[in-house]
């Protein structure tokens, strides 16, 4: 989950894992793969931080950002 702010100042989460696009209209609207849309405080550049930070936290970024290895996926010589 990550922290984002309301335009009145409330802070609520968000869990990373549903947010479908981050877009600046020029508010930052977060859209969920519900459809659900919220408009938050945080530019679009502070969204994405959160969003890789918490993905680095879970293991999902390490997942993602090493090459595969023909060795390691039971590859024969």
């Amino acid at each position: 989950m990550i922290a984002v702010t309301r335009l009145n100042g409330s802070q609520f989460h968000v869990n990373a894992l549903l947010i479908e696009t981050v877009e600046e209209t020029p508010d930052t609207m977060i859209t969920l793969t519900s459809g659900k849309k919220y408009i938050v405080m945080e530019n679009s550049s502070d969204v994405i931080r959160s969003i890789r930070h918490y993905l680095r936290s879970i293991g999902v970024m390490a997942a993602l950002a090493s090459p595969p290895d023909a060795h390691s996926e039971g590859a024969t010589s």
